[in-house]
């Protein structure tokens, strides 16, 4: 079984942790997409969706799916997403593909975080993929003399910008021991918008596609 076969397995799994007739919010990436793409046979049982990046919104409305602004929908039931690395504690690296700091928004907002990965993004401790740190243009040079603090190599993702007009820095060889504590570090730093850490409002639930199946990880195992 191949990658992508694992994250469809974890995608579609993350349908029976919908509650019909309620707003879903949905997250970015491969992963997702498996999930927008399933959510589309079912559409009729979701009033809409709150989407964290414009990719996202654009594959919620080619299958018919309403897209609603978060302001306008209040608190969301559930937010489905995926993630770059996730431990057994629930903690998360998000955001290698930029969506980043609306991912977090739309997480903080909902009761339950479902999480879908694939099992080669289940790792003992953070850190081996890259960090991203979204940061606005003109502190761009200042937050990174200022990451290295912290041990880790922030690279500018160049050509990139944020559907927030901001930069993205990412900073590797971090081994990362206290999540919650380098995410509320990060956050301080003056010119952060946020920090790829998912640790102070982790998963609820982690989805685990295995070529066995898949794992459910959480208060939900």
């Amino acid at each position: 079984m191949n990658q992508d076969q694992m994250k469809q397995r974890a995608a579609e799994a993350a349908l029976g942790h919908l509650r019909d007739g309620a707003l879903v919010g949905v997250g970015t990436g491969s992963t997702v997409n498996f999930f927008i793409d399933a959510l589309a046979g079912q559409r009729q049982r979701v009033a809409g969706a709150v989407s964290s990046s414009e990719a996202s919104t654009r594959r919620l409305a080619a299958h018919g799916i309403p897209v609603l602004d978060l302001n306008d929908a209040g608190e969301l039931e559930v937010y489905v997403d995926g993630a770059d690395e996730a431990t057994r504690d629930l903690h998360l690296v998000k955001g290698g593909g930029g969506a980043l700091t609306r991912e977090k928004i739309v997480a903080a907002a909902s009761r339950r975080f479902v999480c879908i990965v694939d099992e080669k993004k289940l790792v003992e401790r953070l850190g081996a993929f890259p960090l991203p740190v979204e940061v606005i243009p003109m502190a761009r040079n200042l937050v990174a003399r200022q990451l290295r603090r912290f041990g880790g190599d922030p690279v500018w993702r160049e050509g990139v910008v944020t559907d927030n007009g901001n930069h993205l820095l990412d900073v590797r060889g971090l081994s990362i021991a206290d999540p919650v504590a380098l995410e509320g570090e990060i956050n301080q730093l003056a010119g952060v918008v946020t920090v790829g850490l998912f640790a102070r409002r982790p998963a609820d639930v982690l989805l685990v596609g295995t070529p066995s199946g898949v794992v459910t990880l959480g208060r939900d195992a």
